[in-house]
């Protein structure tokens, strides 16, 4: 039988910790979060492999949908710098792991999710972990959860080719967005922040992490 107790524990220090993370909330939300509740039962066992792990096969474009590996997780985290008080949009949260780490830093969290299936288990998933300051809701992961914004951070969980205005629209001014952008095969993990009207973004370092459904550049069209 898999000690998850002590993977988790080697995953935090030696996979994370050595990988340019040093903030200390999320190296300790990291080890109290257990991952391998959040999967099916014939993945557990690899539960703290860094890599992203495959939740379905029912994904658009049939390439399903991951799980987050760890040590991209939690540099987008430390990147976003999330504070007690704050309110986070979690994008494509899938059965819900990354909105329970996210639940450990933050006031509450958003967890946006837009197929059905995903959804419920992550609610289940989370309300069995006992993440009370979650809440999981259904709809495009372009769009966001305007009811609940603004927002201080907003995190996507997956590569996507562009973020949509809709979500920089649903960040407070000196808010946080984090995502992965892939520009020709290569993806670059970025900080996006809104001053006033405006958003400025830097990459802050590379990630191979996989496809969030939704997010494509729309093909211009030629004559």
């Amino acid at each position: 039988m898999t000690d998850f107790a002590t993977a988790r524990h080697n995953m935090v220090y030696s996979q994370i910790a050595p990988n340019q993370v040093t903030d200390m909330r999320v190296l300790k939300a990291m080890r109290e979060v257990p991952r391998e509740l959040f999967l099916p039962a014939s993945k557990q066992a690899g539960a703290y492999i860094d890599r992203d792990i495959k939740l379905d096969d029912a994904g658009p474009g049939g390439e399903g949908r991951y799980m987050m590996e760890p040590r991209v997780l939690a540099r987008l985290l430390q990147a976003a710098a999330i504070g007690t008080e704050d309110a986070v949009l979690d994008v494509g949260c899938g059965t819900g792991y990354s909105s329970a780490v996210i639940g450990q830093l933050a006031a509450s969290v958003i967890s946006l999710e837009m197929e059905e299936d995903l959804a419920e288990s992550a609610n289940s998933l989370l309300s069995e972990h006992g993440s009370d300051n979650v809440v999981v809701v259904t709809g495009e992961l372009a769009e966001g959860y305007e009811e609940e914004a603004p927002y201080d951070v907003i995190v996507l969980e997956g590569a996507v080719e562009q973020v949509p205005d809709a979500l920089f629209a649903q960040l407070k001014d000196g808010g946080r967005l984090v995502a992965v952008i892939r520009e020709r095969g290569v993806g670059h993990a970025t900080l996006y922040s809104r001053a006033g009207e405006g958003v400025s973004g830097r990459v802050i370092f590379d990630a191979g992490s996989k496809r969030l459904p939704g997010f494509e550049r729309k093909k211009d069209f030629v004559f």
